[in-house]
């Protein structure tokens, strides 16, 4: 018996792959990952496509829970769907690893993700760092690590993709003050609170290789849909610029891009961008 971890892809129902639809079907469990990223139909939707009822999973119940998951899976196969490609979140890498401690076979089925659909943007994947992830920012709480790896790639010469931050089943204190348990309506960071963010803290920045007023960045969204959107600019021109609904990421490029990668780029660039000069 097996525990499948199946990815779904960036878009809808239709983007699993045949081997990982045998898998759903022939599972007595199907669980649906709900909580670091989102497809474009609603969970039902799979329910009808595949012919299967499917748990939504928090992140409780995979991270501090996961034994419900887990339970029988060495008697009958379960699925686990991510939304995009399972190995790219390491909350599904440390799902794997608690399986393998209870003896449950594990098997991944891979298939399309941000990591990859990126490369849509017309900037060459091999030349990308480590990918960091933007957090919202607070009032009393505005993390910096994330500049750090960024800083570093660019001393690498090497594009930095951003994941945006996603707030799923966040608690509302103040219900909780009276005793009511209340979860606030989701949130998704967009391109340009990521831009904000940025330029907010950029003046605190030492570093030779910070984000400088002419960085090329380029700011997607939708990726892998029908509607997706990818438009390029520097932090300031990709600032008011609209990029529609969820979900967003963003990269911010090396100091110096390849000719190649600028005139894959090109068609991106926002109206009157400095980039179209060069």
């Amino acid at each position: 018996m097996v525990l499948y971890i199946i990815g779904l892809g960036l878009f809808d129902h239709k983007d699993i792959t045949l081997r990982g639809l045998e898998a759903v079907k022939s599972s007595n469990r199907v669980y649906l990952e709900n909580y670091t990223s989102i497809l474009h139909c609603p969970h039902e939707q799979l329910e009808e496509a595949y012919g299967k009822t499917i748990e939504l999973a928090t992140r409780t119940d995979v991270e501090s829970e996961s034994d419900k998951i887990l339970e029988g899976a060495d008697v009958e196969d379960v699925s686990f769907l991510v939304v995009g490609d399972p190995v790219c979140a390491t909350t599904h890498t440390d799902l794997m690893i608690r399986a393998r401690e209870k003896g449950i076979k594990t098997r991944v089925i891979h298939n399309a993700s941000v990591m990859g659909a990126a490369g849509s943007s017309g900037l060459h994947l091999y030349n990308f760092g480590s990918t960091v992830s933007i957090p919202f920012f607070t009032s009393g709480w505005k993390p910096q690590s994330f500049l750090d790896k960024l800083e570093f790639n660019r001393r690498g010469d090497m594009h930095t993709l951003c994941l945006l931050d996603i707030k799923v089943r966040e608690p509302d204190f103040e219900a909780m003050t009276k005793g009511k348990t209340v979860y606030l309506p989701p949130r998704y960071m967009t391109v340009n609170q990521a831009v904000e963010q940025i330029i907010e803290v950029l003046p605190t920045r030492e570093s030779e290789y910070k984000i400088k007023e002419g960085t090329l960045c380029v700011g997607m969204a939708r990726l892998g849909h029908d509607d997706q959107c990818i438009k390029a600019g520097t932090l300031e021109e990709l600032r008011g610029e609209d990029f529609g609904g969820p979900l967003h990421c963003f990269i911010v490029c090396a100091e110096e891009v390849h000719e190649l990668e600028v005139e894959a780029v090109e068609e991106f660039f926002v109206e009157g961008s400095v980039w179209k000069k060069k």
